[in-house]
């Protein structure tokens, strides 16, 4: 018995220790895998840009399952667009609002080509949060909220959405908030500026993006059954 309660002393302990050598960084990161394990979740997320921005993008909002689907719709003033993911396959709506393969809408008109790239391109929430934690020049935290500076690569990858070559950047700069609740998050934001310059034309970008997460393990994904035929 006393040989248990000694080894049970020794196990606090220890945990104690490892707590205490959490960092920041540490605390973000696991809240990031917690929510990726979560059964499902949805989310919104609301983009603020300048009134003078060629482009106002509208809410999106998201659901996703572990393992299964994932439904966004994204809006831009009056069109909204739907896709649907699993597996590395995903179905698209045109602008008529019919279900499209990624392969039918790169040889679409108009800007198919650039909605395919940023369907490829879409991360989760929890990815997405995990990527800005690895950006973060250092976290710290403030109650509930951890905030820190991105870095200058992590900055410039949020300008040009994940397309690399086609898109140089300069002077980008950006923030990151995070907020936790009993080890999970429920909510990030992400500020970035900077200049992009694509096909010779330079575009000052300045951007505010704000995720918030909700209804853990209670979404249900809702699929069309004309998504899941157009899946590819």
């Amino acid at each position: 018995m006393k040989k248990n309660f000694v080894f049970g002393l020794m196990a606090l302990w220890a945990g104690s220790l490892f707590a205490a050598d959490s960092t920041p960084k540490d605390d973000v990161t696991n809240a990031t895998k917690k929510l990726a394990d979560q059964t499902n979740y949805s989310w919104t997320a609301t983009v603020v840009v300048p009134e003078d921005s060629p482009f106002h993008p509208g809410l999106t909002d998201g659901k996703t399952e572990k393992d299964g689907f994932t439904h966004v719709k994204l809006s831009f003033g009056d069109n909204t667009t739907e896709f649907v993911l699993k597996a590395g396959k995903a179905a698209v709506t045109n602008p008529d609002g019919e279900w499209q393969s990624l392969s039918e809408l790169d040889t679409s008109d108009g800007p198919g080509r650039f909605l395919g790239g940023m369907v490829r391109n879409f991360k989760s929430p929890a990815t997405q949060a995990g990527d800005l934690a690895a950006a973060a020049k250092e976290l710290k935290k403030d109650g509930d909220v951890y905030s820190s500076d991105l870095t200058e690569e992590g900055a410039k990858a949020l300008l040009t959405f994940g397309r690399g070559g086609d898109a140089t950047v300069s002077n980008a700069k950006g923030s990151v908030k995070f907020w936790l609740k009993d080890g999970v998050l429920t909510k990030y934001e992400f500020k970035v500026q900077g200049t992009v310059s694509f096909n010779g034309n330079d575009r000052d970008v300045n951007r505010d993006t704000t995720v918030e997460i909700k209804d853990i393990g209670a979404t249900k994904v809702e699929v069309p059954d004309a998504a899941k035929k157009k899946l590819s």
